[in-house]
């Protein structure tokens, strides 16, 4: 797949979700920006999801989530670098949405920062398990200790990661709550609770509780600690207050959390993490299908975080987590479906689109670019992947499939299996999950993209190539898009295109399509063509701190347009007067996932010059220059050929690569759909006088 500069796209997406002001918090998980936006109807949900770089959007859980692929940290430091956005969650949202809404959005707020460090010391676990079980390693080591204490210490120091994530939510201090967390894995405290004698605080029992590797116990007393800490900051004098708020919160709720809070909830989720245990042993079939079916689409709708704190207790009592058996052939049964999409598929971008998907689904657990950007769209898959997902969760769960330690269920998950459970049967479920999903897809198959995408096929007697042409938006002189002055357009970074110095304020759609942004200030507009072009019109340079004056915007986004329909009427004089640069840049934003994109940019253009019938421009691959020579004899009286000096006369420069198209025509993009992408003009030094007919603007 190309590769997509997060630079250029993060502020556009910004913009697309309302703007950092409409932004109440922001993080990222293993695929996709969470936003918490405090309007999402300000959001322009169809612009976001044709930004490239974007897979998809969902809204679930109180979030607006943007699905980017295994690169969304690259896209949130850039939002970080733009922006004076953390992952913290504005307290006046807490409340926003229903109770389970609210519920889904404080756990994924308060686990997610932790999920990563997890997983990696979960595999480390894992690996360390394969090695004791080959042989490669003793268990009684200090290799196997030092490794053994990198891969337990997430799991067992979990309460103090909690703290910090609880406290940024719960807007307490951070610092109070790691020494809350502290305290609770305080070496003597969990002696005491191993010794099982009698302990008491000032008389009081004091029921005690494991609290190692618990996530709801501190979870809860860092909410406590944050109402006690916001009492106290209000009545205390400010000159005491420094030191006597932190002193007075954990002298109250450290013996408050081990009296109270932690028994009653350490109780609760271990009974919760016991019912699923017994579910799973006295009706494994039921439970393994259930969890096989639906896990990815408890993902889609963000209902996974209500299961994985059970399934994190589960680790500390009883020690393994049969729920997470049947997710390994969940996961691995969608990427199976990914893959078969990628074999029977004749479209070139579905194919390049899911075979990265499918691989990082196979390897890391990564579902989420398969899920939205292949399966999904294409329905059947999807529910390919639910059968074998489903049939191989009940084989799993009929071997007792478990972890010992947190992985994302992926291939090289697998060791975090091998300590429960009969492993030959789980083998055999995941293998049948996988064949299932990828045999349905390959024989029963599904709807092509390919069947709707226009034929790109060559004929022998013409070479003609499907092209997309665009006219000018503006009247005006067309210039390289390099000499333009906004380093961000003319180092290509957003697409190929040209630079246009505007004779009047009158811009029109270089093409019909449908209008997919449209910016409020009136100076920016983004098209994307029947066939797939997205084209962008950014009319003069910062002209976005006009703020709409000068600009009379004439569409809006959503709405379709044609070719020469006006996009907006923008009053150059009051452009000039503000000190902006006029200059008007028409780019194709998807230009890496065309052929190519040639701007043939040669002085004036007009908004109405466009080829039709026998005027069209040439569509012509030239791949060498045997096939350059024979086209030039065949057509030496075609005036679409005088491009050169002389028809005998070949370029002594041929560009580097293959697939490049000859167009003289002036001010046009031309598009197509092999080859290389490449720009500017063609054989410096070698074009002859424009031809005196009709040109393209």
């Amino acid at each position: 797949m190309a590769k997509v500069d997060y630079a250029a796209l993060a502020p556009r997406l910004l913009n697309n979700v309302g703007g950092e002001e409409n932004i109440a918090s922001m993080t990222h998980c293993a695929t996709r920006m969470r936003f918490v936006l405090k309007d999402e109807s300000k959001a322009s949900t169809e612009a976001v999801k044709a930004l490239d770089g974007v897979v998809t959007v969902v809204q679930a859980g109180g979030q607006y989530q943007v699905v980017i692929g295994n690169d969304v940290p690259l896209l949130h430091e850039e939002l970080v670098r733009l922006t004076n956005l953390t992952g913290d969650v504005d307290e006046s949202t807490g409340n926003d949405g229903n109770l389970f809404d609210r519920f889904i959005k404080m756990v994924s707020a308060l686990i997610n920062p932790v999920v990563w460090t997890l997983a990696g010391t979960g595999l480390i676990k894992a690996f360390l398990t394969l090695t004791t079980t080959l042989g490669w390693l003793k268990e009684d080591s200090t290799t196997h200790t030092i490794f053994n204490a990198a891969g337990d210490s997430a799991l067992y120091f979990l309460p103090i990661l909690l703290a910090i994530t609880s406290a940024r939510y719960f807007k307490a201090n951070e610092m109070t709550a790691v020494a809350l967390a502290g305290a609770l894995v305080y070496p003597e405290i969990v002696a005491l609770n191993d010794a099982g004698g009698q302990v008491t605080f000032f008389g009081i029992p004091v029921v005690m509780a494991s609290y190692t590797s618990s996530l709801v116990p501190i979870i809860v007393a860092v909410w406590f600690q944050s109402h006690l800490q916001r009492w106290l900051t209000r009545i205390l004098p400010s000159a005491i207050r420094n030191f006597s708020v932190p002193l007075l919160v954990l002298l109250i709720m450290v013996p408050l959390t081990l009296i109270t809070v932690g028994p009653v909830t350490t109780a609760a989720s271990n009974g919760i993490a016991s019912l699923m245990n017994a579910l799973f042993e006295h009706v494994p079939w039921v439970a393994g299908a259930v969890m096989g079916a639906f896990w990815q689409v408890f993902v889609m709708f963000g209902v996974h975080w209500g299961l994985v704190p059970v399934m994190i207790t589960q680790y500390n009592d009883p020690g393994f987590s049969l729920m997470t058996g049947p997710i390994f052939p969940a996961v691995l049964a969608q990427a199976a479906a990914t893959l078969g999409v990628m074999i029977r598929t004749r479209s070139m971008k579905m194919r390049e689109l899911a075979g990265p998907a499918s691989l990082s689904g196979f390897l890391a657990g990564i579902t989420e670019p398969g899920i939205y950007g292949v399966n999904l769209p294409l329905k059947r898959p999807f529910l390919y992947g639910c059968i074998g997902g489903a049939v191989g969760g009940v084989i799993v769960a009929a071997g007792n499939g478990a972890t010992t330690s947190f992985v994302f269920p992926s291939l090289i998950g697998v060791p975090a299996l091998i300590n429960h459970g009969n492993l030959v049967l789980v083998v055999i479920g995941m293998a049948v999950a996988v064949v299932i999903s990828l045999a349905l897809t390959l024989v029963l198959g599904f709807k092509d993209p390919a069947s709707d995408e226009p034929s790109t096929a060559v004929s022998e007697e013409s070479d003609a190539e499907s092209t997309t042409a665009l006219t000018s938006p503006m009247n005006g002189s067309a210039m390289p898009l390099e000499n333009v002055a906004d380093p961000v357009f003319s180092s290509g970074a957003l697409g190929n295109g040209v630079g246009i110095i505007p004779s009047d304020g009158h811009v029109v759609a270089p093409a019909s399509g449908t209008v997919v942004t449209a910016m409020d200030s009136g100076h920016a507009y983004g098209i994307k063509t029947d066939d797939g072009v997205e084209v962008l019109i950014h009319v003069g340079l910062d002209t976005v701190n006009l703020k709409g004056e000068g600009f009379t915007p004439k569409v809006s986004a959503g709405e379709r347009v044609g070719r020469g329909e006006a996009l907006v009427d923008a009053d150059l004089k009051v452009v000039r007067d503000a000190g902006y640069d006029p200059t008007t840049i028409l780019v194709v934003t998807n230009t890496a996932s065309l052929g190519a994109v040639v701007p043939i940019v040669d002085g004036e253009v007009t908004t109405s010059q466009y080829h039709r019938g026998r005027d069209r421009p040439l569509n012509r691959y030239l791949t060498d220059e045997p096939k350059l020579r024979e086209h030039i004899r065949r057509h030496a009286h075609d005036r679409h050929v005088h491009y050169f000096r002389e028809q005998s006369e070949l370029p002594r420069r041929l560009p580097v690569g293959r697939g490049h198209r000859r167009q003289p025509d002036r001010g046009r993009l031309q598009r197509g759909r092999q080859g290389p992408v490449r720009s500017g003009r063609y054989a410096s030094g070698h074009h002859g006088p424009a031809h005196p007919g009709p040109h393209s603007g």
